[in-house]
């Protein structure tokens, strides 16, 4: 019986059709692998993930290879993206038992759970094989399958490297992780190390960040080549915005269709401070397009944002966003089609004769290009689109709150800080009760899996940063909540971050993993909203706890800077103090709203920006602050200890300059 049919998650529920008796991961497929004595097939995934599909479609849907599945194994069926405890501790496995990893991921573990084989995507003719062998060896040689089980979990579940008293990482440090960044950058086409190539979002907020407290220009070149290459080249969509998961090559043209809710967030916000630091045109644009992308394809009825859009439609990985010069001409014309064709460099080198658009160089007529653009985006929404994940998860949607919020400010657009709005108002209503998250919603009804660390720190984050935006105190009241919850429940004790609380479903290990991977590792997540709510209250406490957390970026610093920029960006903060801000004055005054976008305009690393009429208000950093001879007035402290006030936007962009 395949018992997915109830499932919450899209993903299991693409599923619940096939002839595999698949379980939902929890005691009852334990007990029944108990009873049954046989091992556990668990197989990992994601919606909008290709490989999963071809599997999916090769071997789940194929009723041979079922049989085999059923007949020796219980089969169970992980979203890696509702539970990302389990798919980080049985990735860990995979990759320490086959040096690499991915999605399928296919591990097979005792009734206990602990894993003896582990792999990712198998044809089918060489899966079938290997269940027959996996279960000849469960039968024949049950002792050593066991105790290889054994000795994967003791390996794994060996006590951490020792950061005890390792501080955060310093100015010499963060000088350090930008000459490692620029040993493995690609400086022809952007971007670092070979195909494939993901957008290194966190490594580019720390490069901007870094460039802005030091004047390094070669932090600034990294960083700016980078987000025009990624925004020009075929990762980027010319037509509706937003990006790709990652590129398939090293010069950014070929991209893995999917489009995930994560990086959009933090490419956004990363494009905004671009243009935030340089005045990048470019940057302005494509930050406000990738927002209006997020909120047009992936926001729910009931104010969220999905999680991803799938790579295929009509079978085709693709198939909705490539072009032939003949359609182009279709829709255009042929004068318009051609001058398309050379734009968007439409050459026919994929298959069937198509290519992605690119924009290699800006359009000469830009009322042209806005009519094609149009027009051929118009064309787009007529063919049949990629299947939507429409489940919400909690910590991707904080990202989204920051971008929208802080695009929404700097580029005076109130419907996208709206829309922070009602996104932060789903996660505190929906997945938020008494300090504790859910990991995610859908259908506006909460989901049954427990936040985990990064959805803590990445709501908190989002919330702060609406804060900043609009002074309403309720966001940093709530933020203050769910870092207490952080530092209760997740702390292991020396300084450090679990990924998971103490009262969670306890796997073979608890995860603790403090690098970045796809989006900003929960731990250096949680020290940048723990660093970012210190300057706003003034707390000692929360202010060393997020030190505290910085400790493994030191380290990686020196050799993987590119799994710590996260870390390295809030640590750019904690060493440039951050500047505290506090805006006083009524907020319907256009003299405050003009001190307060100065604020906004901030580059110093991790500013902290905070407006309200003078008098309580439940804000610290706001406390004290008088208007100065009766006129709204800018405040710029560090560590509380603050500068004499100036109430002019000049007066004050000048003061956050020293």
């Amino acid at each position: 019986m395949n018992r997915l049919k109830d499932a919450t998650s899209p993903y299991l529920l693409q599923h619940a059709g096939n002839p595999v008796e698949w379980f939902e991961w929890g005691p009852e497929a334990m007990a029944e692998a108990r009873r049954r004595d046989v091992p556990i097939l668990l197989s990992v995934g994601y919606a909008a993930c290709h490989w999963c599909h071809v599997m999916a479609h090769e071997s789940f849907e194929d009723a041979a290879t079922a049989g085999l599945m059923n007949r020796y194994f219980v089969n169970v069926k992980v979203d890696r993206e509702e539970r990302p405890d389990i798919d980080a501790v049985y990735m860990e496995a995979t990759q320490a038992m086959t040096g690499q990893g991915g999605w399928p991921m296919t591990v097979f573990a005792t009734p206990d759970g602990h894993p003896f084989y582990c792999g990712t995507y198998f044809p089918r003719p060489r899966f079938q094989a290997l269940l027959e062998a996996v279960h000849t060896a469960w039968t024949d040689q049950r002792a050593e399958v066991t105790d290889q089980g054994r000795k994967v979990v003791d390996a794994l579940t060996g006590p951490p490297p020792a950061l005890d008293g390792v501080p955060a990482p310093d100015e010499d440090a963060l000088a350090l992780a930008v000459r490692s960044l620029a040993e493995g950058y690609d400086a022809a086409r952007g971007g670092f190390g070979g195909a494939p190539k993901f957008p290194p979002s966190m490594a580019l907020e720390f490069l901007l960040r870094h460039h802005a407290r030091t004047g390094d220009g070669d932090a600034l070149a990294m960083a700016a080549h980078t987000l025009e290459a990624m925004a020009r080249g075929g990762l980027y969509d010319q037509l509706g915005g937003g990006f790709a998961r990652y590129s398939v090559d090293a010069e950014w043209v070929v991209p893995h269709f999917e489009k995930m809710l994560y990086d959009n967030a933090l490419l956004a916000r990363v494009y905004a401070h671009w243009w935030r630091l340089t005045g990048s045109p470019l940057g302005k644009r494509i930050a406000l397009e990738t927002c209006d992308w997020m909120l047009r394809d992936l926001r729910t009825p009931q104010g969220g944002l999905a999680s991803a859009l799938d790579a295929d439609s009509e079978g085709e990985e693709g198939r909705f966003y490539v072009w032939t010069p003949d359609q182009l001409a279709d829709v255009l014309g042929p004068d318009d089609g051609a001058y398309a064709t050379r734009l968007f460099a439409v050459t026919g080198t994929f298959e069937h004769g198509t290519s992605v658009l690119q924009l290699p160089r800006d359009a000469d007529d830009p009322g042209r290009y806005a009519r094609i653009r149009a027009a051929l985006l118009a064309a787009r929404d007529r063919r049949v689109p990629p299947a939507r994940d429409d489940k919400v998860v909690a910590a991707w949607n904080g990202l989204a709150v920051a971008a929208l919020a802080e695009c929404g400010a700097l580029f005076d657009r109130p419907d996208l800080v709206a829309a922070a709005r009602e996104i932060a108002g789903l996660l505190l209503d929906v997945h938020g009760s008494g300090g504790r998250l859910v990991r995610t919603s859908r259908d506006g009804a909460p989901g049954a899996h427990a936040g985990v660390l990064e959805d803590y720190a990445d709501v908190a984050e989002g919330l702060l940063a609406l804060h900043a935006v609009t002074g309403e105190p309720a966001h940093a009241t709530a933020a203050g909540a769910l870092l207490e919850t952080v530092r209760t429940r997740f702390g292991d004790g020396a300084g450090g971050l679990y990924d998971t609380a103490d009262d969670a479903e306890r796997l073979f290990r608890r995860p603790q993993d403090p690098t970045d991977n796809a989006t900003p590792s929960g731990r250096f997540a949680a020290a940048g909203a723990l660093l970012s709510y210190a300057a706003l209250t003034g707390s000692a406490e929360h202010r060393e706890a997020a030190a505290a957390a910085l400790a493994p970026a030191r380290p990686l610093a020196t050799e993987h800077a590119r799994f710590a920029g996260w870390g390295l960006a809030v640590a750019e903060a904690l060493v440039a103090g951050p500047l505290e801000i506090a805006v006083v004055g009524d907020p319907a005054d256009e003299r405050t709203r003009a001190l307060h976008r100065a604020a906004l305009l901030a580059t110093s690393p991790g500013a902290v920006t905070t407006v309200g009429p003078p008098g309580p208000s439940g804000v610290p950093l706001l406390a004290g602050r008088p208007l100065v001879d009766g006129a709204p007035a800018a405040y710029v402290c560090r560590d509380f200890a603050c500068r004499t006030p100036v109430t002019t936007p000049d007066d004050l962009a000048r003061e956050l300059r020293r």
